[in-house]
């Protein structure tokens, strides 16, 4: 009774447990950068409606 394709079936399995963990690893990072970049585009959203609060510094004493 030849056992080595048994064997080898539990490498590929976990394989591609491992394949599924760093795609889904990869995942979180890409959302994490979408959700930092939406969060600086409503920033900048938000200031483009009154673009000129800040742009005058008053210095009498």
């Amino acid at each position: 009774m030849n056992i080595s394709p048994i064997g080898s079936m539990d490498l590929m399995v976990s394989g591609t447990d491992n394949m599924n963990m760093i795609d889904i690893s990869i995942l979180k990072k890409s959302l994490d950068s979408v959700e930092t970049s939406g969060a600086m585009l409503i920033r900048m959203m938000e200031q483009s409606v009154n673009p000129n609060l800040g742009a005058n510094i008053d210095i009498r004493l």
